[in-house]
C-alpha cells in the first residue's frame, strides 16, 4: 500500500507561543526523526507541512514575515517530497495536499507534528473522512497543557490520551513511530515536487 509521511507545523513559530515549553521536545523529536528517517529509508515520501496565518508582519510568529515558518531545529533535515502551507486546521483545506496524494496514489497517511489535538488531529479526521488510511503515531506529535473551562489544567499527557481514546478504531490506527514504520513497505513512482 502506498504510504506518505507527514509532517505536520513542525515549525519555529512556536517557541514564540506563552505556553511553549522544552519539556517534553527531546522524545518527541526522537520518535520524530526516527520516523523521518526510517520513511526516507524505505523509501516512503515525507511531505512538509507549515502553518501561516494572521497579518503577515514580523511579530507573528505564524506570519510568513516573521522568519518563524520554518524547520523546528532539532528536526531531521530531508528533501520534502512535497511541501504546502495551510491557514486551517486541517492539511488537507486549501493547500492542494489532497490533489497531489491523489495523483501519486498513496493511500494510507501516517500522521506526525505539532500540535497532537489540533492540527494533526484535525487532518486525521478530515483524513479518514475522504477516505484515507491513516496511521497516527502518538509519540511524533508533541502539545502542551492547557487550560480547561473550569479553569483546571489538561496536561500534555492527558491531552494525548483523550486524542488517542478519540482516534483509535474510528479515525486511525494509533501507533507509535516504530509500529507505523513497522508497518511500510516501499513504495515506487512517487514524484518529488515542491
Amino acid at each position: 500500500m502506498n504510504t506518505c509521511l507527514i509532517v505536520i507545523d513542525v515549525q519555529e513559530s512556536f517557541r514564540h507561543r506563552p505556553y511553549f515549553t522544552g519539556t517534553d521536545l527531546p522524545a518527541y523529536l526522537r520518535a520524530q526523526n526516527e520516523l523521518i528517517n526510517g520513511c526516507v529509508a524505505r523509501g516512503v515520501p515525507v511531505v512538509r507541512v507549515f502553518h501561516s496565518d494572521g497579518p503577515n508582519v514580523p511579530d507573528n510568529a505564524f506570519a510568513q514575515a516573521s522568519g518563524c515558518v520554518r524547520a523546528l531545529e532539532g528536526l531531521a533535515p530531508f528533501d520534502a517530497a512535497a511541501t504546502f502551507t495551510k491557514s486551517r486546521h486541517s492539511a488537507l483545506v486549501g493547500t492542494g495536499l489532497d490533489v497531489w496524494l491523489t495523483q501519486n496514489g498513496i493511500q494510507r497517511l501516517i500522521i506526525s507534528g505539532i500540535r497532537t489535538e489540533q492540527c494533526c488531529e484535525t487532518t486525521t479526521r478530515h483524513a479518514s473522512d475522504l477516505g484515507w488510511e491513516v496511521d497516527y503515531a502518538m509519540d511524533a506529535t508533541l502539545t502542551w497543557d492547557m487550560v480547561q473551562p473550569d479553569g483546571q489544567t489538561l496536561s500534555a499527557a492527558d491531552i494525548q490520551t483523550r486524542t488517542a481514546t478519540v482516534l483509535q478504531g474510528r479515525f486511525a490506527t494509533v501507533t507509535t513511530a516504530q509500529q507505523a514504520l513497522a508497518r511500510l513497505t516501499p513504495n515506487h513512482n512517487i514524484a518529488k515536487n515542491a
